[in-house]
């Protein structure tokens, strides 16, 4: 059988310990950390939150789900019409992409489908292996249809007139 990405669902604030389990037991899993810059009074701090909550992605094959519901901390798989919902190796690299070379990434919930196809959005956007990358109003979104989400990262402004895009160890440099 093949392997496929799953998503686990975890008690809340369990993503790290779910992760380390996992990794224990030399099971493939991804956990995706948001870096967010926190100011306070006298100083920022990063710190680093699960992107996703109570979410962990496992590249299993599908005889080995029973395990992973086994582990503490772990409820279930999430289903999707009766069945484990999969997440495509493309959107899970796009993911580990993302957060290495954002901060402060939001959530937002989308209503893309499968069979959307790529549409000219405007001069500012590009495509990066077939996934859209919208680059607007100097942030960079990035769709997950199997997750029903976008990222949402704000951009790093070089000058006045220039914003710099890292994504799949390629820069872009766009003009504003």
């Amino acid at each position: 059988m093949q392997k496929n990405w799953y998503v686990v669902y975890t008690k809340p604030k369990c993503e790290k310990k779910v992760a380390g389990i996992l990794a224990k037991k030399k099971v493939e899993n991804f956990s995706p950390l948001n870096c967010i810059r926190v100011q306070s009074i006298r100083k920022s701090k990063l710190i680093y939150e699960p992107l996703f909550s109570s979410y962990v992605f496992v590249n299993i094959k599908e005889s080995d789900i029973s395990l992973i519901t086994g582990i503490d901390n772990v409820i279930n798989i999430l289903y999707w019409k009766g069945k484990p919902a999969t997440v495509t190796n493309e959107e899970v690299a796009a993911i580990k992409e993302f957060v290495t070379y954002h901060q402060n990434i939001k959530l937002e919930k989308s209503r893309l489908s499968f069979n959307e196809e790529a549409r000219n959005l405007d001069t500012s956007s590009y495509v990066m292996d077939g996934k859209i990358l919208m680059v607007k109003n100097k942030s960079v979104n990035i769709n997950l249809p199997s997750l029903g989400y976008t990222l949402v990262a704000e951009l790093q402004v070089n000058n006045d007139r220039e914003l710099e895009i890292s994504f799949s160890n390629k820069e872009l440099l766009l003009n504003s």
